[in-house]
């Protein structure tokens, strides 16, 4: 059994118990990493407690030789798609991802998940459908979009007559 499957059938009901799910484990340049996600998002909390008790039971079991780093996460706002539940669960985002080999003379790709399903998955790139398979893809992640927020105090307050700022005014006179 390959470490991250043993890894993944040792960590999972712990993931549970603390009202989580696992999203994926990476185990690559002695780096394990263990990365979970929630309903509404992931707190530390959970994230701490998932941590502690995933490496009791890593430290019991030993299913990995040799040292490594274990680190516990969410797998973040730009997080990868490696599985037909990632894609499924990232339908209507906005995802960036590369192919094998050119597909009409270009392997970069970004646009808007439609669907997938069990073989293969649809994104609106450029104002075109265009359907791709797992197998063709080399690297697929959520691209997060930012988008501007009024800054503080910004709303839509006019200013007093005169042109004064009453909340300046009354700043000077404390």
């Amino acid at each position: 059994m390959a470490v991250v499957d043993r890894v993944r059938e040792l960590v999972a009901p712990v993931v549970a118990d603390a009202g989580a799910d696992l999203y994926d484990i990476e185990f690559s340049g002695g780096i394990l990493r263990i990365l979970v996600d929630a309903e509404g998002g992931i707190d530390i909390a959970a994230i701490k407690t998932i941590s502690r008790s995933s490496s009791r039971i890593l430290d019991d079991v030993d299913p990995i030789p040799g040292r490594y780093t274990l680190e516990v996460s969410s797998p973040g706002l730009e997080r990868p798609l490696r599985s037909r539940s990632h894609y499924e669960g990232a339908v209507g985002e906005v995802v960036k991802f590369k192919t094998h080999a050119d597909v009409d003379g270009r392997r970069r790709f970004q646009g808007t998940l439609v669907r997938a399903d069990d073989e293969s998955f649809r994104v609106d790139v450029d104002g075109t459908e265009q359907v791709f398979g797992y197998d063709d893809v080399t690297k697929t992640k959520v691209v997060f979009e930012w988008k501007p927020t009024p800054k503080p105090g910004s709303g839509s307050k006019t200013p007093a007559a005169g042109g004064s700022n009453p909340d300046r005014s009354n700043q000077e006179a404390n």
